[in-house]
């Protein structure tokens, strides 16, 4: 009789290996596609040997500790700032979209509403209620617009002439 898995990673190492059997006996390529949809952090153990290929540390991590990294204040999984307000963006905004739609977007407090309203209007988006006051601080604070245009004129130049 098998001992029974030591970690979640074996775990998962053994279901995949049974899932990818099954398919395969019974040619039923949907299940394998739907299983690795659902569990996407054991797709590169599409195999049918019992090998699993060692990881990297950062890899080896649990999925969840994984995507609650945070690196010099940004949330790793999301590239969010991490600050007041971080955790009603999270499950407010990127319920519908990416944190990327956020991230490359910039715009005051009255603009960040503006959004929020289309979004209500055409998009469906519910009344964000005590949340909304949150969350368009967090957007204002973090997501701003940036000067980025042009360098400052150059002043206090002395000019010459090239010779031909």
């Amino acid at each position: 009789m098998k001992e029974p898995p030591a970690s979640r990673s074996e775990l998962l190492g053994q279901i995949t290996r049974s899932v990818n059997r099954i398919a395969v006996a019974s040619g039923a390529i949907v299940v394998v596609a739907l299983f690795h949809i659902l569990a996407p952090d054991t797709a590169h153990r599409w195999s049918h040997s019992e090998e699993v290929p060692a990881k990297d540390t950062a890899s080896a991590l649990p999925l969840a500790e994984a995507d609650e990294r945070v690196v010099d204040g940004i949330h790793v999984a999301t590239g969010l700032v991490v600050d007041t307000g971080f955790v009603q963006v999270r499950g407010s905004c990127l319920a519908c979209h990416s944190a990327r739609l956020i991230t490359q977007n910039r715009a005051d407090r009255a603009g960040w509403e503006k959004m929020i309203r289309w979004m209500q209007a055409t998009q469906n988006l519910w009344d964000l209620g005590a949340n909304e006051g949150i969350i368009l601080d967090y957007l204002a604070k973090h997501y701003a617009p940036q000067n980025t245009g042009r360098r400052a004129p150059l002043t206090d130049i002395s000019w010459y002439e090239l010779e031909p």
